[in-house]
């Protein structure tokens, strides 16, 4: 298999390992027939009466099918809020695993288009939010979140807040500038179920959570804003940051009578006794298959971080330099000033980009004690931000992609890029939803020769970059044979990068 081939199971591996119905079943079991007990992970818990089922997010649709086929005929009813259009694109793209059998107990809701919260979403929240209301102490609740899309479709404001003034407020703090973080603690503020809302309406109610991050880090509280975990944010915080934007003199009167009436501290965690939350899928879980895979193929195989953020000019450049340092490795030059310099750069820039837990100097030295007698395979995951500066079309991991063959490209043109030409480089950049920005591509592949290969054929990458234009790029390029394409995959952790290296 050849170095591509290679980077495209690893990445396939990846995703499915994260894919709904491999999830669930790896995590959730239902034992005993008349005593059953629902398990998750290791623990048990005892179904006295009736199950239900809550859940919400882009790739709940195929979480719930796989839950009801593990559950049976224990499963008494379910509500799932998912995007609209998400069982239409699913029966298009043949993936009936993911779809609901004839004569479900679990109702769909869709809504939420474009990723905005509407009346479809709102009346969703609210079929949610009435189940839960409903249940007993001797009930069990299943609450399948995806952190995707999970935040835009359990819109509930506080009444008497509307829909469109809770709408209208967080446009306004995004205007003056306000942070995803600050708008967030705004919305969980005036939402009834997230921020734990939903959690505190299904008391006293078994609760049990079975989470898909799609956020660095894994933190419960902000993927898909919370609804099942103790907010860490109270009123005052929400009033703070009003005031920081000069929002708390134009607030609907509804905003007012909320705020007004909330408590000023956050709810105590022990009030959260009757819930557990497990995260079943993550980036985390994701690549240590893919290492899994890679060590199977004969790659010395590190992670080097699942939390890689920052801006894809920056991220790339932090790539090229590790791919310079490994041809540098090969060549036995570790020991060399050049090895030096590039190992000096990779640390200031990592320095700079404040990648969340990456212990740069730490991976290095495990690098350095790899050997280089076998091929070496890096991994990673993460989401990077992309800065607009054309009206071309692509997205994070195809411009990720092409500014990482176009450093490498630069690289072999002077001094410390001369060791590359002993090695075989492929990277691969992908998100593992299947789609990175308006495109059908998930990502793409690069080499060193990417850039020449493409003046051949008359392409220019630099103008292409300028443009935001990657995905055109990869289309013209070779027919599109760097295009990394895979369909919808029904679930969603981020991206993921893997650099290959082996000596030619």
């Amino acid at each position: 298999m050849s170095l591509r081939e290679h980077a495209l199971f690893l990445f396939r591996s990846a995703v499915g390992t994260v894919r709904p119905a491999q999830m669930l079943r790896r995590a959730v079991k239902l034992q005993g027939d008349g005593c059953p007990q629902l398990l998750v992970k290791g623990q048990a818990f005892p179904v006295k009466r009736d199950l239900y089922l809550v859940g919400f997010g882009k790739a709940v649709l195929g979480m719930a099918a796989a839950a009801e086929e593990i559950l049976g005929h224990h499963l008494v009813r379910g509500i799932i809020s998912v995007p609209l259009g998400i069982q239409k694109s699913l029966q298009r793209a043949g993936m009936q695993e993911m779809l609901l059998k004839p004569h479900s107990r679990i109702q769909v809701i869709e809504g939420a288009k474009n990723n905005l919260p509407d009346p479809e979403a709102l009346n969703g929240a609210v079929a949610i939010q009435e189940l839960a209301e409903g249940l007993t102490a001797d009930d069990l609740l299943l609450v399948l979140i995806s952190g995707r899309g999970g935040s835009a479709l359990l819109p509930a404001p506080i009444p008497p807040i509307l829909l469109k003034e809770k709408e209208k407020l967080t446009k306004m703090l995004a205007s003056q500038g306000a942070t995803i973080e600050e708008l967030n603690i705004v919305r969980k503020t005036l939402s009834l179920l997230k921020g734990g809302g939903l959690a505190r309406l299904a008391y006293p109610t078994q609760v049990v959570s079975l989470i898909l991050s799609d956020v660095i880090g894994d933190p419960l509280d902000i993927i898909a804003s919370g609804p099942t975990v103790a907010s860490s944010h109270s009123v005052q915080d929400c009033l703070q940051i009003l005031s920081k934007y000069n929002l708390l003199h134009s607030l609907p009167k509804s905003v007012e009578t909320v705020l007004s009436s909330s408590p000023t501290k956050p709810t105590a965690p022990e009030d959260y006794s009757h819930v557990c939350n497990i995260i079943i899928g993550s980036n985390t879980l994701a690549l240590d298959e893919a290492k899994r895979q890679a060590e199977g193929l004969g790659y010395m195989t590190l992670i080097l971080s699942t939390a890689i953020c920052g801006e894809v000019s920056r991220v790339s450049m932090l790539y090229c330099q590790l791919i310079q340092l490994l041809c540098l490795g090969f060549a036995s030059l570790g020991d060399r000033p050049l090895a030096d310099e590039v190992r000096r750069n990779l640390l200031q820039l990592a320095l700079e980009l404040k990648i969340p837990g990456l212990n740069l100097a730490e991976f290095l030295q495990a690098l350095q004690g790899l050997g280089h007698e076998r091929p070496i395979c890096i991994l990673a995951g993460g989401e990077t931000t992309v800065q607009l500066q054309g009206t071309g079309k692509g997205g994070r991991n195809q411009e990720l992609a092409l500014r990482v063959g176009l450093g490498l490209h630069r690289a072999q043109a002077i001094e410390t890029g001369r060791p590359m030409g002993r090695c075989e480089i492929i990277f691969l950049s992908g998100g593992t939803d299947g789609q990175d920005g308006p495109t059908e591509a998930a990502g793409a592949f690069c080499s060193p020769a990417l850039v020449d290969a493409a003046l051949q054929e008359g392409l220019d990458v630099e103008a292409f970059l300028s443009n935001n234009d990657s995905y055109t790029f990869f289309k013209q390029f070779q027919g599109g044979h760097h295009l990394l394409v895979t369909g919808l995959t029904g679930t969603n952790v981020m991206d993921i990068q893997a650099i290959l290296v082996r000596v030619t």
